[in-house]
């Protein structure tokens, strides 16, 4: 018989194979577990990170809206400084040009009274006399040189108002200006989105430019520029006043007292004006206050009958469970719950009263107060009256053009000049 070949090579035992195929499973049991210890763990982080992202950006959102309305403010209130500087720069120009013809008007009045002395140089002899017409006539060279370097000095100081109020406002309109540009970038910002077309990396984008300031500086130029300006529209103010009081009094020096009664009477009306102005608005506001505090005590006493009912509620509980037979008849939580609602709505009850009765008393109290107020208003009115009579009999008197004072409206900024060589007051 042939013999069987045996095929060299090393051979395992079977609890080799089976440790083997073992080893396979838990290697891959391993593995899998590891797997999904990963995916769960990558699940987790992408959530983290995606909500952290989201959080990120709606946090950056916020401050860009933060930061817009911040700058949208100053915007705002620098474009309105900006109208009212504009304003006061035209009437301070209107105010400088009414001093300027009263100052050309100045010019006549002294070439009169100058050649009237030319004319007296020519007397003879013994009228060649310093008599009172002689000194009268110096007096008014005199008054008219002071009155004309006063009214010069005024024009001078409101050129020179006029430029500092120009360069407040050049500042306004720059800061302004960049404002606006501002505003339209961080708009641009927001309007940026992961599906943007215009959207990239760029390089070192957490540089800190040149030139960058800090936040309150930004608010401190903002502030200083908005200040300046005011304070010089509050100087262009008093100048203007300053200007038109000069103007007034030396138009008017030799009949000061006649113009002092007419600016006294049309300050006191328009005082009496304001005060009627005042009065009405704290009638206004008294009448809607007591309309709402005649309201709030119907609610008061609303509240009053509900928390009644209430109470009334809570009594009667409280007495039909008196009625519980035998051992039923126990202080169970109920029990305890009623008598602490009565007794809380005893005490509301009586908060609610009081504050009635304080809320009545203010009624009272603002009813006369509104009496007064009315008396008042009457009484001013009255006053008001014959200020006005007292104005249209001083119509009667008649000045020339060169004594009228031209008035600037400090609401309109407006300048009421003559359109005749005379008018009535």
């Amino acid at each position: 018989m042939a013999s069987l070949s045996v095929k060299p090579g090393q051979r395992f035992t079977l609890p080799d194979w089976q440790n083997n195929s073992l080893l396979i499973s838990a290697n891959a049991e391993q593995q899998r577990f590891n797997s999904h210890h990963i995916r769960q763990e990558g699940r987790a982080l992408r959530n983290e990170t995606g909500n952290q992202a989201k959080w990120d950006e709606h946090k950056s959102r916020t401050r860009l809206k933060d930061r817009i309305t911040s700058v949208d403010k100053w915007r705002e209130a620098l474009a309105k400084c900006l109208t009212d500087i504009d304003l006061e720069i035209d009437a301070l120009t209107k105010v400088k040009e009414a001093a300027e013809n009263a100052l050309q008007a100045k010019n006549l009045c002294l070439d009169v009274a100058i050649e009237c002395l030319t004319f007296r140089e020519s007397r003879r002899d013994i009228d060649v006399v310093r008599d009172p017409v002689e000194e009268e006539l110096l007096r008014e060279v005199k008054v008219i040189e002071k009155t004309k370097k006063e009214l010069q000095q005024r024009v001078d100081d409101a050129f020179k108002q006029l430029c500092l109020l120009k360069e407040a406002r050049q500042q306004l309109s720059c800061d302004h200006r960049h404002k606006v540009e501002t505003l339209e970038l961080d708009r641009q910002c927001m309007s940026f989105n992961p599906t943007s077309g215009n959207i990239s990396f760029k390089v070192n984008p957490t540089r800190i430019p040149d030139g960058t300031t800090a936040l309150r500086e930004w608010e401190l130029n903002s502030q200083c520029n908005k200040e300046r300006a005011e304070a010089e529209m509050k100087a262009s103010v008093d100048l203007r006043g300053a200007i038109t009081l000069s103007i007034a009094q030396t138009n008017n020096e030799l009949d000061a007292q006649r113009i002092a009664t007419e600016f006294a009477l049309r300050k006191r009306m328009r005082d009496m004006e304001a005060a009627l102005s005042e009065l009405r608005w704290q009638e206004k506001n008294t009448l809607e206050e007591i309309a709402e505090m005649e309201e709030e005590i119907r609610q008061l006493e609303e509240d009053i009958r509900k928390r009644t009912l209430d109470l009334k509620v809570a009594h009667t509980r409280l007495e039909t469970r008196t009625y519980r037979p035998h051992i039923e008849l126990c202080r169970d939580q109920a029990q305890y719950g009623l008598t602490d609602e009565v007794q809380q709505l005893e005490g509301i009850i009586r908060v609610l009263q009081q504050k009635r009765t304080e809320s009545q008393d203010a009624l009272d109290a603002l009813y006369r107060q509104l009496h007064r107020i009315q008396t008042d208003m009457g009484y001013k009115t009255n006053s008001l009256q014959l200020d006005n009579k007292c104005m249209d009999t001083r119509r009667k008197l008649v000045i020339s053009v060169e004594k009228f004072d031209p008035e600037v409206d400090a609401v309109n900024r407006t300048r009421n000049l003559p359109r005749e060589n005379q008018l009535e007051l």
